[in-house]
């Protein structure tokens, strides 16, 4: 059973308990920890607490994260993009509209359960739900993504990714005309206050920077690569709306009237790391699918 250990500071003071663990790893949701709470997973000072604790400084808590509950995930036949695979590391094109990895109450047609049926080896250490699953991008979002089949090469990308070494590169059309060629966001992303569905750019929030550089400007609309340094949940579509370029067709940040496409116009374009075993630095790259091309395509029409 994994321990999750936190101490409060002074900011921290006064926050509800089930409130503030939700800002300790953005993938815990408020409903999650006060069912730890009420089981006893979660102790503050040695001993157990309700869900509306008020923190207080230096508050030692532990969480006890329970085992995931084994779910049958079923190996499925699927057509998928496979850039580079050798032993250790698979290097998958996702097309848009496809999951990463189950989850309760999804459980087939994510790219895990295609992963499967390919091959019969990826890493344990994310557990039942997520084997080989080292970085995640979003549902409606395409591209590059790396997948480790043994827990050594699991290991050794893992620590790239803290270590911000991979190079993660994305291509997005978002709303307006970005004035400046370059830019650096550095902001710290974690929970909207007002909505634990959304994430934002939040004064105790988790480090969180992103580069850009434009690649063409339309009559409002810019077509831009954005470049991670840190990889946080939905950071380039927060990144992008807090400086005031929402992603084009973002249902959760953008706006309502936006382009013709089912979901935000983003493409991880380009994925480059040092490879596990060989030590070499392998980059990889996928030009943006038709329907990101064709919106192009009619943003040039209309210039």
């Amino acid at each position: 059973m994994e321990k999750v250990y936190h101490l409060v500071s002074e900011e921290e003071a006064g926050i509800r308990i089930d409130k503030l663990l939700t800002t300790v790893d953005e993938e815990w949701s408020r409903t999650q920890i006060q069912e730890w709470i009420k089981s006893e997973h979660v102790l503050v000072n040695g001993k157990k607490v309700k869900t509306n604790y008020k923190c207080e400084v230096n508050d030692k808590i532990i969480v006890n994260i329970p085992e995931p509950v084994p779910l049958n995930i079923e190996a499925e036949e699927m057509d998928l993009d496979i850039v580079y695979e050798d032993s250790d590391v698979i290097v998958v094109n996702k097309p848009r509209g496809m999951v990463v990895h189950p989850a309760p109450g999804h459980t087939s047609g994510t790219l895990v359960n295609g992963l499967m049926a390919h091959c019969k080896d990826l890493s344990g250490i994310n557990g039942v739900m997520r084997p080989g699953i080292v970085h995640r991008i979003d549902k409606d979002t395409s591209g590059l993504l790396m997948v480790a089949k043994n827990d050594v090469a699991h290991e050794a990308l893992v620590e790239q990714l803290v270590a911000k070494t991979v190079t993660r590169k994305y291509e997005a059309i978002v709303h307006g005309v970005i004035p400046h060629d370059f830019g650096t966001i550095d902001a710290p992303i974690g929970r909207d206050k007002t909505d634990r569905q959304k994430m934002a750019v939040v004064d105790n929030g988790k480090h969180a920077v992103t580069h850009f550089r434009v690649i063409e400007r339309f009559t409002d609309f810019t077509h831009v690569e954005c470049e991670l340094e840190t990889g946080r949940t939905h950071q380039i579509r927060v990144h992008m709306k807090y400086i005031g370029y929402p992603l084009a067709g973002d249902p959760k940040y953008g706006p309502r009237k936006t382009l013709d496409i089912d979901g935000q116009a983003l493409h991880a374009g380009v994925l480059g790391f040092v490879h596990p075993r060989t030590k070499e630095y392998l980059e990889f790259q996928s030009p943006a699918p038709e329907e990101f091309q064709n919106l192009l395509d009619y943003l040039n029409k209309r210039k």
